[in-house]
Parts: structure tokens; sequence; C-alpha cells
């Protein structure tokens, strides 16, 4: 840390690096630079290397972590780094990572498809379940909730590293999925809906979850193989996305074998 101390302070919100990263809190400018922001001391942990870190001034701690990352620093006087944090009690630093683009070609047998998913607490808490049970694909329909939200990669807790991720328009997804021999299994409260007990897998499948609010679109339901249902014994009216998802992916885990 010591060279990085030796380096000047940034203090004008006319520097050019602050204005740049100031924008990453939008998605119109992490969609542009290619480029989002995480925050907190936790990132130091991961292996995943940064393209910037960014410290407020005065934070002394981490010191070792930091500088065993082989990427630009900076340090950012108070007023500013406040500008840019998005947490209440900000430990004083912010990773910012390049993005990675998804890529079709690259699916695994097993996968996750998630419909117009809106909560981002949601989305990043799925991402993490989905890693801890073994699956590495996720695919978003256009709608969804941008992952690269802040509040989706602080959930995720580094998971979002270990994922291919993608966003596609529902149809074309739905036909791509046919044409690679994937069986659909769609989370959806339906009179001929089978208890997620008792799904059948096939050597290939997606496994789909819905809105919030609206569950899967009726567009996949129709082209659906299977309608799966987690019941519900005690007197909740429903299960959150995030708590279903884990239910069924570990599920599907134990099916699989």
């Amino acid at each position: 840390m010591e060279e990085i101390r030796k380096t000047e302070i940034i203090k004008s919100k006319e520097n050019k690096f602050f204005k740049r990263i100031k924008k990453l809190k939008t998605k119109k400018y992490r969609d542009k630079e290619k480029l989002f922001i995480a925050e907190g001391h936790k990132f130091l942990d991961f292996k995943e290397v940064p393209k910037y870190i960014v410290i407020r001034e005065e934070c002394d701690r981490y010191e070792e972590k930091i500088a065993a990352f082989n990427c630009e620093k900076y340090i950012l006087s108070e007023p500013l780094f406040n500008e840019i944090t998005t947490q209440e009690n900000s430990q004083g630093i912010i990773l910012i990572y390049e993005m990675r683009d998804g890529e079709m070609e690259a699916l695994e047998d097993n996968i996750v498809v998630l419909d117009r998913v809106q909560d981002p607490g949601n989305l990043g808490t799925i991402i993490r379940v989905a890693d801890a049970a073994g699956y590495k694909d996720i695919i978003l329909t256009k709608g969804s909730v941008d992952v690269y939200n802040d509040k989706c990669v602080r959930s995720s807790m580094g998971s979002l590293f270990n994922m291919n991720i993608l966003y596609r328009e529902a149809g074309e997804l739905l036909k791509d999925l046919r044409e690679k021999g994937y069986k659909l299994s769609v989370t959806a409260l339906a009179t001929d809906a089978v208890s997620y007990s008792e799904m059948k897998l096939g050597e290939r499948n997606a496994i789909i979850f819905g809105n919030e609010g609206q569950g899967v679109a009726q567009e996949i339901i129709d082209t659906a193989d299977q309608k799966v249902i987690i019941p519900i014994y005690g007197s909740a009216e429903s299960l959150n996305v995030a708590m279903a998802s884990g239910i069924m992916l570990y599920k599907c885990r134990e099916l699989l074998g």
C-alpha cells in the first residue's frame, strides 16, 4: 500500500477518473463502458482481478489484500467516495470489474432460466444458490433486472464470477433451447402441475422461474414440457422466487444424482 499512499488523492469533481466511475451507478453507462462496481472488502477475498480498486482516503485496512492485486488503484477524498458508494456504512473499498459476455455455445446440460425477475436481491441470491447447487448457466429473458446492479452483485457474494450469464428474448430463447434438446420444466400454479418431488428430468434440462408478481409468462408455460409446483403445507400464501429456486435446484440436483 505504500506506493498507493504516495499517489495524489483525487479531490476534484472534475477529475476524469472520478466522473467516469461515478457514471457506473447507472445501467446505461455500465453497458457503455463494460464495467461494473462491487463494493466491500469481501470482494478482496475472491480471485477475480478487478480493473481498478478505489480506496477512500484514510482507509488504512486491507493493505495486504489490496497490494496482492495487479491492477490500477486510486484514492478518493471522503466526499468524492461518498458520491460513489451505495452503502450507508461503507468499508471504504470499491472494486471495478470488466463485464463478461455470456455464451449460448457454452451451456451445460442443466441450466437455469429466469423470466423477468425484477428484484436485484432476488437475482443475486438465485445466482448464489445456483452456483452452490452446481449450475453454471443462467439465462434471463429481456425485461429482467440488470445482473450488474450493485445490490445484485453484492447479494451474489462472488458467485457472479463463476457463472455464464446472458440475456435473450423469450421467443428466441425457447426456439434455441428446443433445438438444443432441453426439456423445459417451469414453476407454475396450474391444475396439471406436478409436485417437485415427482417431476421427471431429461438428459438436458432448463429449470424456469418467473417474475415475482406475475410468475412465468404464459408464452413459456404453454411450451413447457412439464409444470412443477412446490407444495405449501402451512398458511403462507406463496414462496419468494429466490427461496423457490433454492428448493427446486437442489431437488433437481438430487434427482440428477
